[in-house]
């Protein structure tokens, strides 16, 4: 397992946050948050980057800009991306989500 400093950390939420600022008009992007093991520092080189969205309410897109929107990202990153929904969170589950996730 390889370690992320807390730059390293900080230079992943830069990038995310940049990238938001150019697509989040685009995709109606509310909220864009990082969690996951780069967030807890136990990620490895097979980590995905996972990132928890809100879209805004006049958002309506399918499946496929869903689809389209994770692989954008994970273009611009170059790592592959874990896209979640924050309404679509399982209970058991996204209480863990909501108490790392780092809103950028």
């Amino acid at each position: 397992m390889s370690t992320v400093t807390n730059n390293d950390l900080d230079i992943l939420k830069e990038k995310i946050r940049k990238i938001k600022s150019e697509i989040q008009d685009e995709y109606f992007i509310e909220e864009l948050g990082l969690f996951g093991s780069y967030v807890r520092g136990e990620q490895t080189e097979n980590s995905d980057i996972d990132l928890l969205v809100t879209f805004k309410p006049e958002a309506r897109f399918g499946l496929v800009t869903y689809c389209e929107l994770e692989n954008l990202l994970s273009e611009k990153l170059g790592k592959k991306v874990d896209l979640v929904m924050k309404k679509g969170l399982k209970p058991h589950i996204g209480k863990y989500i909501l108490n790392e996730v780092v809103y950028l």
